[in-house]
């Protein structure tokens, strides 16, 4: 902005530069300050160029290559070149709708090429296509297009709700394969850990039964050896016969639990040694 004080003063402020005529002709370009203009001459300050840095937003919509409507925002941030400042006064009427024309025909060779998703992930290229097509048209006219940036890349509504759907659907997918691996996990976890209890269970029994075994024999020989004229299957069968009368008394003090019936006459027992007796009697026969 400049202040004309008179006829013969002008005032103009930093980060400006003006541009005198004579009599309506182009003569000369004035610094920031006062200066003086002669009246005899018909000096005028015509107009003011800033130096300072602009910024224009264009917005442009266009196709992309699998037929997807967009819409890019682009930011451009230019100053007016100090040493070519009657070419920005004088050549270009109006710099912001030229830039908006390179930037519309830029963007409009440049997408229809990519798909959606390489226009998204082609932003920094495009920018710079940009960048180079304004500079290339605007220094010739006096303009230095200092940045290019592409601040938004919008599709339709309705694609950004497929977009959206789509990438849902594959969180849940890959949700479902997650909780898969974990539920087999699981699963082969507790059959381990089962297979492992029924084998310390099965080697619990097999001491505890070897303990059995071995504390029977013990119990016979010390038998037979004290008590005169008893044999071995005598005191099986006395041994039998004690385990069968602790089974009755420990099934009628169980209140709660289930009833058995079974044979408990004494003959019974003897059968049932009889049984075991016959039994070991072909094992051993067998091994011969």
């Amino acid at each position: 902005r400049s202040f004309t004080m008179g006829n013969c003063f002008a005032c103009i402020e930093t980060s400006n530069k003006g541009i005198v005529t004579q009599c309506g002709k182009y003569d000369r370009i004035a610094e920031a300050g006062c200066m003086f203009l002669n009246p005899f001459a018909c000096e005028n300050v015509a107009g003011l160029v800033s130096l300072k840095i602009q910024e224009v937003g264009v917005q442009a919509e266009t196709k992309t290559k699998d037929n997807v409507f967009v819409t890019v925002r682009i930011a451009v941030q230019f100053h007016a070149i100090p040493e070519r400042i009657y070419d920005a006064f004088y050549k270009l009427q109006n710099p912001r709708s030229m830039m908006t024309s390179v930037v519309f025909d830029t963007v409009r060779s440049t997408l229809p090429k990519l798909t959606l998703d390489e226009t998204f992930e082609s932003k920094e290229e495009l920018a710079q296509d940009t960048l180079n097509s304004l500079r290339t048209v605007m220094e010739k006219y006096g303009y230095f297009i200092a940045n290019v940036m592409v601040t938004d890349v919008e599709p339709d509504q309705r694609v950004k709700q497929s977009m959206n759907e789509i990438n849902a659907a594959k969180r849940l997918q890959d949700a479902a394969h997650f909780q898969a691996d974990a539920q087999k996990i699981r699963v082969v976890k507790e059959a381990e850990a089962d297979a492992e209890s029924k084998f310390l269970a099965g080697t619990g029994i097999a001491r505890q039964r070897k303990a059995i075994v071995d504390g029977l024999r013990q119990s016979i020989v010390s038998f037979s050896g004290e008590v005169a004229d008893t044999t071995p299957r005598e005191v099986i069968e006395m041994m039998l016969m004690t385990q069968y009368f602790d089974t009755l008394k420990d099934l009628s003090n169980k209140s709660n639990g289930n009833t058995v019936f079974v044979n408990h006459s004494p003959g019974a027992v003897s059968q049932l040694g009889e049984e075991i007796r016959g039994s070991l009697m072909q094992a051993q026969s067998m091994k011969r």
